[in-house]
């Protein structure tokens, strides 16, 4: 029989945000999207910042944001290890918005590539959360 649903952790330095058995999840590797479902071969990679789509049992999806961090998937345990990772209900949209637009001024105005990139990273950060937020939304 084949096995239809595996173990998932997502834990970020702060606590441990998800512990349970799930039917699949969606998350973006450095090489790209990744979708991981029960029995995948054995990986370890990056986690881009961004988001992880987690699909229950039951069918019920949640959103948690990732700052990046590691993925590591065993044939009947997916570990996902995150600097900062929060839970789409718990972001502040009011937040990210304000966080969006002063990354959008700093590329505007940087002078030099280590302030672009540093711009450009927080600018990606504030665009994911924004994209939790959205998705989490359409949920309820």
């Amino acid at each position: 029989m084949a096995v239809s649903t595996f173990h998932l952790d997502v834990v970020s330095a702060e606590n441990n945000l998800f512990s349970g058995e799930v039917k699949k999840i969606q998350v973006t590797g450095s090489e790209g999207e990744l979708g991981i479902f029960p029995q995948h071969t054995p990986l370890l990679t990056a986690i881009k910042p961004g988001l992880i789509r987690i699909v229950k049992v039951d069918g019920d999806e949640e959103f948690i944001y990732l700052s990046g961090g590691i993925l590591e998937v065993q044939p009947t345990i997916v570990t996902v290890l995150s600097d900062t990772a929060i839970r789409g209900q718990d972001l502040d949209e009011a937040r990210a918005m304000e966080s969006k637009r002063k990354a959008e001024e700093h590329i505007r105005n940087s002078h030099g590539d280590v302030d672009y990139a540093q711009a450009s990273a927080e600018l990606s950060k504030a665009i994911a959360k924004l994209r939790v937020i959205e998705l989490t939304k359409k949920l309820m």
